[in-house]
């Protein structure tokens, strides 16, 4: 196993458009309180929309945590789409 890994740190911006305002605020909305009480001492993620555009920062001290985290964020996405589209 390796003792050291070549990433100590990841930092990472992430941008997703969506069809429009509309559906960017709905999503906004539904997730944001998962990132302002989701426990992860190792990542930290920030979220902030504009016009039709969700934008997430990722702070991780390794990449299994930044995986973890950004796997966590498209999960939560997902299922918010889903859930609208449910509905409509």
């Amino acid at each position: 196993m390796l003792e050291s890994t070549p990433l100590e740190e990841i930092n990472n911006k992430i941008a997703i458009e969506f069809d429009n305002e509309n559906q960017a605020r709905i999503v906004y909305d539904s997730i944001i309180l998962e990132l302002k009480t989701a426990p992860d001492y190792r990542s930290s993620i920030e979220m902030d929309i504009e016009d039709n555009t969700i934008l997430i920062k990722i702070d991780a001290q390794d990449a299994t945590s930044f995986r973890a985290s950004f796997n966590s964020v498209i999960k939560w996405i997902k299922l918010s789409l889903d859930i609208h589209n449910l509905t409509v």
